[in-house]
């Protein structure tokens, strides 16, 4: 492994700007009992005035037997390895897996042996990408250059593959864009020509059936439009990518032609259902993401048919597991009109043990894997049945979703979409280093083995933010934390996925805009009022704690699940912390249950303990109010609107976030949000602009950041109009479901035309991920093993 030019830099500068201070660095490793160090940790034991390149880039050490290795990330997606020996400065680059081999020893100590090493780069060296981190997260459009200008490099072929792409597409039995007429590309010129000199003298307004029956003469079927306007820009983006097919013009024209009429949306662990079930396990903003993107992508769809001239109805299957011990929900039911759709629906399909039987009770999402396989086969059948033949596209959702997804899509030959919304490597520290301590509970090895093959197997993955993909200058992306890590005594990965993948595209999502819209607006939901006031005030309420003493008093707000990560328990004690914060404002925490008995989850007990805990020793009823209540998602809504009404503010206190949509749902109701700078919330907020930014792991500068905003409200309540309205202005701008549907269509058909006329489907990497998932997988899935 040689080192670039651009890390002997680094390297260079951090030896030769202040030797004495690199020197102390590293005794200071040295002397202190620990092995591993991490980002944090090392930045502090640096005292030099500037800081090298080199000191910043260091993400992670290790002392093992005299020597100190460090992970260094000399830029986006950039990784070097090396070793320094402290007495002589000397150092030397190493390789990943020699990196990844001095963790496993450090773990397991003699009993680290052989483990095979997981490397998928070899498969994708021929394959385009870009080497700008600009373009990550922009797939779509660096692919469609590059691969335009390749394909169209030899015209006869490429201009066949065209050809035959056209051809393909057909709904129901019916012929669509092309009949047989049309057999070859110098026929398709001719057609054309005299379909747009048919077409010249026609108006606008026309409609397809105007002109079908001489049109299909010509081999042309339906799906070139309904108005005749519409059909002549179609056919001249057809004309201009046969003439000169740049990249822009063939996305626009890819971008019209009908290929998605029914996709499935996979979500099998939890409580799916549209009422009653947020609060519940495992059941968060995953589902409320779902059912709104649905709504949006049949909006969506049957605008497009309706432009393409096609009567038909585009159907949306919402396929998730079915529970027999439904909890007062619907997730008892097998099947489920979603309320706001046309032809969109839940489908439920049941766990089965290994000896058939359904498993009627909840699972959590960490212990759910032995059922997976099972899971996929029969929820192929119901789809197909259902659908009366294959889905046009299978989307994943979460770790579950996406291996189901992988294993439906590989079977029926369909295009796989892949969203995380949060990976747990990232959430977990050194979950992957020390995945035995915590197999029985978590399962991490297999979750992450999980992951591994679907982000390899799919077609194309959509995240909400560019972090997750490949994190900032500062810290690492969630996508990228699965490059190179290890799985001591069991397998470790190199190259385990590339952030420059073409396949990563940034889709952010938005609120529903029926039900998350400004506290200005005229059209509220006051029906809700008295529930909420009861919410908030009620005393002795049934599944509530504390009562606030002013409720003149402006009130700081949060939702979430309540779990270690989402970190409420923390906002509370932060808020017990700071006296003045306590007094100058009110606290309302809606999460869980303040009874642990009612909870079949063994984190959410272990938070409902602490929260017991923080209340008690700061004494807090009287400026807490923490209520486990299940809101419907109207009365949510008018609950951020109501709490605006009153100048608070939303706070989203987690330890991570992938995204957030609670955070968008607040910001499009005018409530300025304070929430965590680890993960997606920093590209949604502009910070101390459209709301505040806190570093979670540091209560005491998170609380003081409160203080401040509410200090300031109190001398200027223009402060807090000026933060609300600016909140509104970015969602408004950037975050809507609308805008969300067309580009997902967009790529759906990009990446679909792609996979037809290359070999975008890597067949050699298919081969090498059903060994794992075989092989690995299998084992760790194993029923015997939960």
């Amino acid at each position: 492994m040689n080192l670039s030019n651009k890390e002997l830099e680094i390297i260079g500068d951090a030896f030769e700007q202040d030797r004495a201070q690199l020197c102390s660095f590293l005794s200071k490793i040295e002397s202190t009992d620990k092995q591993l160090f991490l980002r944090t940790e090392l930045l502090e034991m640096y005292e030099g005035e500037d800081t090298p390149d080199f000191i910043n880039s260091l993400q992670e050490a290790v002392k093992f037997q005299g020597q100190i290795f460090f992970a260094a990330r000399v830029g986006i997606g950039e990784w070097l390895f090396l070793k320094i020996y402290s007495d002589t400065f000397d150092y030397k680059d190493v390789t990943p897996v020699e990196y990844l081999e001095v963790k496993e020893r450090m773990v397991l100590g003699d009993k680290a042996g052989w483990i095979p090493t997981v490397e998928l780069a070899p498969f994708n060296r021929e394959f385009p990408k870009p080497s700008n981190p600009d373009y990550i997260g922009r797939g779509v459009e660096y692919l469609n250059r590059h691969q335009s200008s390749r394909i169209f490099m030899d015209q006869e072929k490429g201009m066949k593959q065209l050809l035959d792409f056209l051809r393909v597409h057909k709904y129901d039995g019916r012929q669509l864009m092309l009949n047989s007429r049309v057999d070859s590309v110098e026929k398709l010129r001719k057609s054309l020509k005299k379909a747009q000199a048919l077409l010249k003298d026609k108006s606008d307004e026309g409609e397809w059936s105007d002109i079908e029956n001489e049109m299909g003469q010509l081999g042309f079927e339906p799906g070139w439009g309904r108005k005749l306007g519409y059909v002549k820009e179609f056919l001249s983006l057809l004309r201009d990518v046969l003439t000169a097919p740049e990249p822009n013009v063939l996305e626009k024209f890819l971008d019209r032609i009908p290929m998605i009429f029914n996709l499935v949306v996979l979500s099998p662990h939890g409580f799916f259902g549209q009422a009653g079930v947020f609060g519940k396990p495992d059941t968060g903003g995953k589902v409320v993401y779902i059912l709104d993107q649905v709504k949006a992508l049949e909006n969506e769809l049957k605008k497009r048919l309706d432009e393409k001239g096609l009567d038909i109805t585009p159907k949306i299957l919402v396929v998730s597991r079915l529970l027999p011990e439904a909890e007062g929900t619907t997730c008892d039911q097998e099947e489920e009109l979603i309320r706001g759709t046309d032809n969109c629906y839940i489908i439920r399909v049941p766990f089965r043990d290994e000896n058939g039987e359904i498993v009627r009770h909840w699972i959590s999402r960490f212990r759910i894997w032995p059922y997976l396989e099972r899971f996929s086969t029969e929820a192929q059948n119901v789809i197909l049945s259902k659908l009366e033949g294959r889905p046009d596209l299978i989307i994943g959702n979460y770790s579950d979703g996406n291996i189901v997804a992988s294993l439906m899509s590989t079977r029926l030959g369909v295009t796989q979409c892949t969203i995380a919304h949060a990976l747990e490597k990232t959430k977990y520290l050194y979950s992957d280093l020390y995945w035995h301590e915590n197999d029985d509970k978590y399962h991490f090895a297999c979750q992450y083995t999980a992951d591994l093959i679907s982000m390899n197997y799919s077609d194309f993955i959509i995240t909400s933010t560019y972090q997750e993909i490949a994190g900032t200058a500062d810290s690492v992306g969630q996508y990228e934390s699965y490059m190179n890590y290890t799985l001591p005594g069991l397998y470790r990965v190199v190259n385990g996925i590339d952030t420059f993948d073409t396949k990563f595209n940034v889709v952010s999502p938005g609120a529903a805009p029926d039900i998350f819209f400004s506290y200005t607006s005229s059209e509220r939901f006051t029906e809700h009022h008295q529930e909420i006031e009861s919410v908030l005030f009620e005393e002795n309420l049934e599944g509530s704690r504390g009562n606030f003493e002013d409720k003149e008093k402006p009130l700081l707000f949060t939702m979430a699940r309540l779990d270690k990560i989402k970190n409420l328990t923390g906002l509370v004690r932060w808020f017990g912390e700071n006296e003045e914060l306590r007094k100058s404002a009110n606290l309302l925490v809606i999460g869980g249950f303040t009874n642990e008995t009612l909870s079949g989850d063994d984190e959410e007990r272990e938070q409902i303990r602490i929260m017991h805990e923080v209340m008690h020793e700061f004494q807090l009823d009287g400026s807490v109010r923490w209520v486990g209540a299940h809101l419907g998602k109207r009365t949510t809504g008018e609950l951020y609107r109501y709490i605006a009404d009153r100048r608070g503010a939303f706070v989203q206190p987690a330890l991570f976030e992938a995204f957030g949509l609670t955070i968008i749902e607040a910001m499009s109701s005018g409530l300025p949000v304070f929430a965590t700078a680890y993960g997606g919330p920093s590209e949604i907020i502009e910070d101390g602009k459209s709301g505040f930014i806190i570093d979670t792991t540091k209560g005491d500068k998170a609380s003081a950041k409160l203080l401040d905003f509410v200090k300031k409200c109190e001398k200027n309540p223009d402060y807090w109009v000026e933060i609300s309205n600016n909140a509104l202005k970015r969602v408004e701008e950037r975050y809507n479901w609308s805008l969300y549907a067309n580009k997902l269509m967009t790529y759906a058909r990009v990446y679909g035309f792609w996979k037809f006329v290359t070999d975008l489907e890597r067949e050699e990497t298919e081969r090498y991920l059903e060994m794992l998932y075989g092989m690995v997988y299998r084992k760790l899935a194993d029923p015997s093993e939960y």
